[in-house]
């Protein structure tokens, strides 16, 4: 019985983490960007769709760092885990972020699915955190910074995108 609860636990948390359910999922969110817009920010906009973008793949990569590593040390709060605003990406730029979130994200999602992993344990080196913890805060911050990310895209006359 105990078995079959943490396989529910994993399927959900797998979903959460890799599939669109009330929230958009930053892949499809940051798809057919027009090079144009990714450093644009929509008047009045605090951010532009990159630095949402590097921001999302700099907090995660910490977040699975910190879960992996004991000596893991996480950038500065908060300026560590936001770009140069000034920093416009080129092409190359752009699509190493995409693909570093999408791996980083889905070691996240192997984590949640490995059987010999606890959730509900404390981290090794952090017994105040679960493992289950930090993979809910990776979701939640994700799904967050993608709605954000759909209201700069329509803020910039980019959504739905074609």
């Amino acid at each position: 019985m105990e078995a079959m609860k943490h396989d529910v636990l994993r399927r959900e948390l797998v979903a959460l983490l890799s599939r669109a359910q009330a929230h958009a999922l930053p892949e499809a969110v940051f798809a057919k960007v027009p090079p144009e817009l990714r450093h644009a920010r929509p008047p009045g906009g605090a951010h532009s769709l990159w630095e949402v973008l590097e921001h999302l793949r700099i907090a995660q990569h910490d977040i699975l760092r910190y879960v992996l590593e004991p000596g893991w040390e996480s950038p500065p709060f908060p300026d560590g885990y936001w770009p140069d605003p000034a920093a416009a990406p080129d092409e190359t730029a752009w699509s190493e972020s995409l693909g570093a979130f999408e791996a980083d994200r889905g070691r996240l999602v192997e984590l949640a699915r490995d059987p010999e992993v606890d959730l509900t344990a404390a981290l090794p080196h952090a017994p105040k955190h679960t493992y289950l913890r930090e993979l809910l805060v990776v979701a939640d911050h994700n799904a967050y910074h993608a709605g954000q990310a759909v209201e700069i895209r329509r803020a910039l006359g980019d959504w739905p995108p074609d």
